[in-house]
C-alpha cells in the first residue's frame, strides 16, 4: 500500500500535518504505536498564534466551544487566602490580532477536535501500528509497519517523524538530540477531581516561608477535573496518597479530598533540540525535533506550527512543479524543503530558550516566575532574513484586518487567507488577478467604491497594519507569513 506522505505519530503535530496535507489533496497515512488515544490534559494551553492556525484549518469554532479562557489563580499561603493572580492579563482583540489571549483545553480534547476534522477528509488514525523501520532512496521511502494484521511494507514519497521525544524516526536516522536532562528535579503532573474547590478558579497552595514552592491546581474545561502540578522527591512514588499529603500539609483543610488521578506523569527537565530536522525525504516535527519544559506552554504549540510550516511545502513538492513564483519563498523545490529546517529549527531554539528561562525563574523562586508575556504567545515569530528592516517585511506574520465587499457585507483578511492557497494583496490598485495557486484581491482605501472583486479596508486598518501605500503589493504564503512585498 502506498501513500504520498506517511506520518508516524498522531499527537497534535501529526494530526495538524495530516489535516493540512489532506485538504491539499495529498494522500496521507497517519499511524501511531499506541493502542488507544491519549487521555490527559498534558499540553492544555493553546497560544494565540496556534488559534490562528486552527482558524485556517477550520477547527477554531470547535476549539473555542470546547475550551475556556485561563482561570484566575487564587493564592493561599499557610491555608490563608492572600491574593488572586493571572498568568497573563487579558487583552482585547484588535483588527490585526483577533485571538489575543491563550485558550485552555486539555490536549486529549484538542486531539479529538483535530481527529474529527481529519475524518472529514476521509483520513483516520491507525492505532496499534508502529513504524518498525524504513529505508529511503532518491524517489521515496520504504517503511515497515507493525500493525494488528502483522508486518506490512509501505511506500511513500516522504516520511515525517512526529513520534515524540523518544522518536523512532530520529533514532533510526542517527540524528543527535542535543541538550540535557536534569534528573535531580522531578514534578508530578496529573488530572484529578477536587470537588471541594470552586472549578471556576485555579489554586496555588504553599507555605508562607516558601511561597514559590507549592502546588498548583488548574481547572480543565469540560468537566470537574483540575490539572495538578507538584514537586516530587526523588524517592517518592507518584500516587494519590502523595497528592493528598501535599494538599493536607499545605492547605490545612480536612475537607479537600483528591480523587484518584485519571492521568498522571512524572516530568523531568528535558531540554533538547535535534541537530537536523531533515534527512533526504524524511523530516522531524514536534517533540521528535525539540522537547521543552512545560513552563510557558510552548511545546505543543511549537509542534503544531512545525506541521503548519511543513505541510504546504510538502504539498508543493508533490505537485510536481515549483510553486507560483515567490508564493512559497524559494522557487526551487529542494530549497523550499530545506527552508523547513532553516525556519523552524531557529524558532525551536528560541522557544526552548524562553521555556528554560521561565523554568530557571521557577526553580529560583522568583516572584514573577508565573507571569507570561507576549514572548510566549508566538505572534512575534518571524522568518525574516538577517538584517531585514521595516515594519512588515518578507517572513513576518501577516496581520488580520476588517474588510467590506461591494454589497456592504463584512469579512476579514483571515477569511481571504483561509485555505490551501497563497494570497496576493494589491493596495489601492485594480490590477490583481488570480494565478495558479494564488488568489488575488484589490484592497481599496476607506471611502472608495469597490467594484467586482475589490474590497474596502474598513477604517484603513489593512493599510496601516501592512504599512502599505498606493500600489503596494504583498504576497502571503499559505501559512500566513509574507513571501514578499513590493512598494510602488
Amino acid at each position: 500500500m502506498s501513500s504520498q506522505v506517511l506520518i508516524a505519530g498522531a499527537g497534535p503535530t501529526g494530526l495538524t500535518l495530516a489535516i493540512d496535507l489532506a485538504r491539499r489533496g495529498v494522500e496521507v497515512r497517519l499511524v501511531d504505536r499506541a493502542a488507544e488515544f491519549f487521555a490527559g490534559s498534558r499540553g492544555d494551553g493553546i497560544q494565540p498564534r496556534t488559534l490562528e492556525v486552527f482558524d485556517d484549518l477550520g477547527v477554531i469554532d470547535a476549539i473555542l466551544a470546547a475550551g475556556a479562557p485561563p482561570a484566575p489563580m487564587r493564592v493561599y499561603l499557610d491555608g490563608q487566602y492572600v491574593t488572586e493572580r493571572r498568568m497573563t492579563e487579558p487583552r482585547d482583540p484588535t483588527p490585526a490580532v483577533p485571538y489575543p489571549n491563550p485558550w485552555m483545553l486539555g490536549q486529549s480534547d484538542t486531539e479529538a477536535v483535530l481527529r474529527a476534522r481529519l475524518a472529514e477528509f476521509g483520513v483516520h488514525v491507525e492505532l496499534s501500528t508502529a513504524l518498525a523501520g524504513f529505508t529511503q532512496d532518491e524517489s521515496g521511502v520504504t517503511a515497515t509497519l507493525a500493525g494488528p494484521g502483522g508486518a506490512e511494507t509501505v511506500r511513500a514519497d516522504y516520511l515525517v517523524g512526529a513520534d515524540g521525544g523518544r522518536s523512532t524516526v530520529r533514532k533510526a536516522l542517527g540524528i543527535a538530540f542535543e541538550g540535557s536532562t536534569d534528573e535531580s528535579l522531578r514534578m508530578l503532573l496529573g488530572d484529578v477531581r477536587a470537588d471541594a474547590l470552586d472549578h471556576a478558579y485555579g489554586y496555588w497552595f504553599a507555605a508562607a516561608d516558601a511561597p514559590m514552592n507549592g502546588i498548583a491546581l488548574s481547572p480543565l474545561p469540560g468537566g470537574r477535573l483540575f490539572q495538578f502540578a507538584a514537586p516530587l522527591a526523588e524517592d517518592t512514588e507518584p500516587t494519590r496518597a502523595v497528592l493528598q499529603g501535599y494538599v493536607d500539609r499545605l492547605t490545612g483543610r480536612t475537607d479537600l479530598e483528591i480523587a484518584e488521578p485519571v492521568w498522571s506523569t512524572v516530568w523531568r527537565p528535558n531540554v533538547r533540540l535535534a541537530q537536523r530536522f531533515r534527512d533526504g525525504r524524511v523530516f522531524l516535527a514536534g517533540d521528535a525535533a525539540h522537547v521543552h519544559p512545560p513552563t510557558g506552554g510552548q511545546g505543543m504549540n511549537t509542534g503544531i506550527q512545525d506541521a503548519y510550516n511543513l505541510g504546504w511545502k510538502l504539498a508543493a513538492a508533490l505537485g510536481g512543479a515549483a510553486p507560483p513564483a515567490g508564493a512559497a519563498g524559494p522557487a526551487d523545490i529542494g530549497a523550499l524543503l530545506d527552508s523547513y529546517e532553516t525556519e523552524r529549527r531557529a524558532v525551536a531554539a528560541r522557544v526552548l530558550g524562553i521555556s528554560t528561562e521561565l523554568l530557571e525563574k521557577h526553580t529560583a523562586g522568583d516572584e514573577d516566575a508565573m507571569r507570561r508575556g507576549a514572548e510566549t504567545q508566538q505572534l512575534d515569530i518571524s522568518y525574516r532574513g538577517v538584517g531585514a528592516t521595516g515594519a512588515l517585511v518578507a517572513g513576518d506574520r501577516a496581520p488580520d484586518a476588517p474588510l467590506r465587499r461591494a454589497d456592504g457585507t463584512a469579512l476579514r483578511l483571515f477569511d481571504l487567507f483561509r485555505g490551501p492557497h497563497a494570497t496576493l494583496l494589491g493596495f489601492d490598485t485594480s490590477a490583481v488577478t488570480d494565478t495558479a495557486g494564488v488568489q488575488g484581491y484589490s484592497i481599496l482605501p476607506p471611502g472608495a467604491t469597490p467594484g467586482e472583486g475589490e474590497l474596502v479596508a474598513v477604517s484603513g486598518h489593512a493599510f496601516d497594519d501592512y504599512a502599505a501605500g498606493s500600489g503596494t503589493r504583498v504576497l502571503v504564503r499559505p501559512d500566513g507569513y509574507l513571501a514578499w512585498r513590493a512598494d510602488a
